[in-house]
């Protein structure tokens, strides 16, 4: 039978970013600092994203799954999702989920641009694409990097956004905005602007 955590450990868990890392093994606690969300800005965004009950929340990058975990603790009405390209970071994602127990967070093994938006409601997204750009600070090497790849990405992106319905809400971690189409108004900005929150016109 499974073990799932009391709503003391679980709140502990989420109470300091150091809390929250212990669940990570090293490696992975060693890049939260450049490449995980800080649980602040989770908090944050989610009281955005998260406008009605059993909202669907992309994470577009989700990396080891801090955002879908810390989302899905913080908004337990909603439903996180997370795509990311690395096996080994959805692996530990999953891992985490199940030290954590009942949180409505799942996770996909994918590229973003197999994914139908339309299927989510909201978005959440942390420049997962700037990996792309010579001289910014890497994950790993197990996957292609090119500036053709960061403005192909761009553009994917871009075009999936746009064709999203009004009312659509996303939510940007330091991006540089090239991101998000005209379409969409730029509503509230956060934490030195590195935090910005956008709704579909």
């Amino acid at each position: 039978m499974p073990f799932y955590p009391t709503s003391y450990y679980l709140d502990n868990y989420f109470s300091e970013e150091s809390h929250f890392c212990q669940l990570y093994p090293l490696p992975i606690q060693q890049l939260d600092k450049k490449h995980w969300s800080p649980l602040i800005v989770v908090n944050r965004a989610t009281k955005f994203l998260v406008h009605k009950p059993n909202a669907k929340i992309l994470d577009i990058g989700s990396g080891a799954g801090k955002f879908c975990l810390a989302g899905a603790y913080y908004k337990p009405s909603a439903f996180f999702f997370g795509v990311e390209q690395r096996k080994y970071l959805v692996d530990c994602a999953l891992s985490v989920k199940e030290k954590l127990g009942r949180l409505n967070a799942n996770f996909f093994h994918k590229n973003f641009t197999q994914l139908d938006f339309k299927a989510f409601d909201n978005f959440y997204f942390y420049n997962s694409f700037f990996e792309n750009i010579a001289g910014s600070d890497l994950i790993d090497d197990t996957i292609d990097y090119s500036l053709e790849l960061y403005n192909y990405y761009t553009r994917i992106l871009r075009l999936r956004l746009d064709e999203l319905p009004s009312g659509t809400r996303i939510v940007t971690y330091k991006s540089l905005d090239c991101e998000i189409p005209s379409s969409y108004n730029l509503v509230d900005i956060q934490m030195d602007k590195q935090l910005k929150f956008w709704t579909k016109k």
